[in-house]
């Protein structure tokens, strides 16, 4: 399988910069996936989770408040407020959690977004 490049980049810096499969992300119109070799878009960002399958098939999700996505065929760029990674390497998973939650309730988005948000990073903290 063809791997993208995604980097993911806050006000303090990237935070993840790697060669992943997939990436799964919270668009303004709805959720989409990004493969290699995706059509080039530019896209918003709401407030939810990016879901990430690396190349050794482990699953990250970052919990993000808002932003936006540039996806070109080789790379994607996600440009984000604020973002809280729930990678698993954590050793204090429920810390993250709590700090994904505190991010997502800050936003402006409606309620519905964010407690759907929230289900999302509860479940994948389950998984990781």
């Amino acid at each position: 399988m063809e791997l993208l490049k995604l980097e993911i980049v806050t006000p303090n810096g990237v935070i993840f910069d790697k060669d992943v499969k997939q990436v799964t992300l919270p668009g303004s119109e709805g959720e989409f996936g990004v493969l290699a070799r995706h059509a080039s878009l530019v896209s918003l960002l709401t407030t939810g989770v990016i879901v990430i399958e690396t190349k050794e098939n482990k699953t990250i999700a970052v919990a993000i408040n808002s932003g936006y996505v540039k996806v070109e065929e080789e790379k994607t760029t996600c440009i984000v407020d604020g973002a809280v990674a729930l990678d698993g390497e954590d050793n204090d998973i429920s810390k993250a959690l709590e700090s994904a939650k505190e991010l997502l309730k800050s936003t402006e988005a409606s309620n519905i977004a964010i407690a759907s948000a929230i289900t999302k990073v509860e479940q994948m903290a389950k998984i990781i």
